[in-house]
């Protein structure tokens, strides 16, 4: 429950346009963003610096939590807000398998996505360690496979305290948050997140989705 005034307000203005828009990023200069709603304008450079850093935090945790709420890396490799409303089409552009997705993943990407596939959910910090090294770190190989929507990934705090990943696949998500598998197909889907993408965008270039890197 949010009990900073200014916190609360924030969160209402940021889970308002999520709802109509469809897409809100966390940090952007130009999109639509929660950092923007919380301090009133566009942050230059990292929004950890900025005094309001942790009014920040608390608004983006409690949109990420929503239950309407998705968190992909869907713009620009950004971390990005998908209202329910776009679902399907996330889930469909997901599952798909295109080229996008696959061609050039690294091999420890590749590697990750199949251990994935065959558990339908693992944690980062319980992946196997590499032999070749001591402290064999995931971090690419997850960034490669949220970058390219192969996997829904959740970001949650073990029971160390530390920061860690939950990886889903996107069969795995949508039965969890009870959504029916094939409502679109992927073209019509990439075409639904285009539209709402340029609708955020308004007057300026398209967002980068992942599929029009190339």
């Amino acid at each position: 429950m949010i009990t900073n005034k200014t916190v609360a307000k924030a969160f209402q203005i940021s889970f308002r346009e999520l709802k109509r828009s469809g897409l809100v990023l966390l940090a952007d200069n130009k999109l639509p963003s929660i950092s923007t709603f919380v301090v009133g304008e566009p942050i230059r450079g990292s929004w950890w610096g900025h005094p309001k850093a942790h009014d920040i935090f608390r608004v983006v945790g409690q949109i990420a939590d929503h239950p309407d709420v998705a968190v992909t890396k869907l713009i620009s490799g950004k971390v990005t807000f998908v209202h329910r409303k776009l679902w399907p089409a996330l889930l469909a552009v997901g599952m798909s398998r295109e080229p996008w997705q696959m061609k050039g993943l690294s091999r420890k990407a590749r590697n990750l996505l199949q251990i994935v596939d065959r558990k339908g959910e693992v944690r980062s910090d319980r992946l196997p360690a590499s032999p070749k090294a001591k402290h064999s770190s995931w971090s690419e190989a997850i960034r490669e496979l949220e970058e390219r929507l192969l996997v829904y990934a959740e970001e949650f705090h073990s029971e160390t305290g530390a920061h860690a990943k939950r990886l889903e696949t996107w069969k795995h998500w949508a039965a969890r948050v009870s959504l029916k598998l094939g409502q679109v197909d992927t073209e019509e889907a990439k075409e639904e997140l285009k539209k709402f993408a340029q609708e955020i965008a308004e007057h300026s270039d398209i967002p980068k989705l992942p599929w029009m890197k190339k």
